[in-house]
């Protein structure tokens, strides 16, 4: 198979759409589900109107290396670098998604942003600037609806002209504590690692990544990483890795506030909210539990079900 001029990866958490967006994109009519297991395998599809591949990566919170989705994502977007990244954010769930693009950002890929689902914020009464959101990211932020189309040939367009365009791309910065022990860490394993990889193999093994800890000299661990790491956990009085991802959801905390504007209409309830409010109250929650649960038993064997069993024993039999 010749490949094709362009690779541009999806990626996102599981249940953003980005299957859904996946069949939008290429046409293709793969299966859209959270089953385990769906997306583990490498899917491509030719984007319809361009000469492109696209990438559908597995559904993932991190590119931290604890399931064998996140390393086979974390693994193809750091060893096979794809041109563009359109990174899938649901838009319900913006402050939990973030996380996962605070992590592709610091790859050194163009990203785009497909702020996906915008269609249930708007119902919900809620709006978020995508204009401060990216600013904010350092990246293009497209609002997108996959399920309905909208928005998907603007994101298209924005893919294509970011992998074209000679912009720079920058990381988003951790305070100025912390991006000296970053820039410590940069430092020490220049030379010894891709130079568009530094930022990214400099914060993983400020995370103790094991990962990228075997990759290393012993001796530039030892010697350079391990020093700044004690001084680092001194300062902070914490855990490497808690500091970073305590970093990461400050800078997130931030960037949700100054982005998403709630309406006065989004005081208003849904009617699943209203359900969720009863069925699970702490006083209430289990009461009711006991009583669908006895409900659907009476149904089952003392009326319905018996019923049905009666009548396939007598008539059928």
């Amino acid at each position: 198979m010749i490949e094709m001029t362009m690779r541009i990866a999806l990626a996102g958490n599981p249940n953003c759409g980005k299957t859904t967006m996946f069949n939008r994109l290429t046409g293709s009519s793969q299966r859209v589900g959270n089953w385990p297991g769906v997306t583990i395998d490498r899917k491509e599809g030719r984007l319809k109107g361009h000469d492109a591949t696209v990438i559908d990566l597995p559904g993932i919170y991190s590119l931290s290396p604890y399931s064998p989705e996140e390393i086979v994502s974390r693994n193809f977007l750091i060893d096979e670098r794809p041109d563009v990244i359109i990174d899938i954010v649901d838009a319900t769930n913006l402050e939990r998604n973030l996380y996962l693009t605070m992590q592709i950002l610091d790859l050194g890929i163009p990203v785009v942003i497909a702020l996906n689902m915008i269609d249930s914020i708007r119902k919900e009464g809620t709006s978020i600037d995508a204009d401060i959101l990216s600013r904010s990211l350092g990246c293009k932020v497209i609002e997108t609806s996959a399920l309905k189309g909208e928005g998907l040939d603007e994101l298209i367009e924005t893919a294509v002209h970011t992998r074209a365009s000679d912009d720079d791309i920058h990381a988003i910065l951790f305070s100025e504590r912390m991006e000296h022990y970053v820039s410590g860490v940069s430092k020490a394993i220049e030379g010894t690692v891709p130079e568009q990889n530094i930022r990214w193999n400099a914060i993983k093994l400020l995370e103790k990544d094991q990962t990228v800890m075997v990759e290393l000299d012993k001796h530039v661990w030892t010697e350079k990483i391990e020093p700044i790491i004690r001084s680092l956990e001194r300062e902070f009085d914490d855990d490497s890795e808690c500091v970073i991802a305590e970093e990461r959801y400050s800078q997130i905390e931030r960037i949700v506030a100054a982005s998403v504007k709630r309406n006065d209409t989004s005081g208003k309830m849904s009617t699943s909210d209203k359900v969720d409010r009863i069925v699970t109250n702490r006083w209430l929650g289990l009461p009711i539990f006991a009583g669908i649960m006895f409900f659907v038993y009476y149904i089952s064997i003392s009326t319905v079900g018996a019923w049905g069993t009666d009548w396939v024993n007598d008539t059928l039999f």
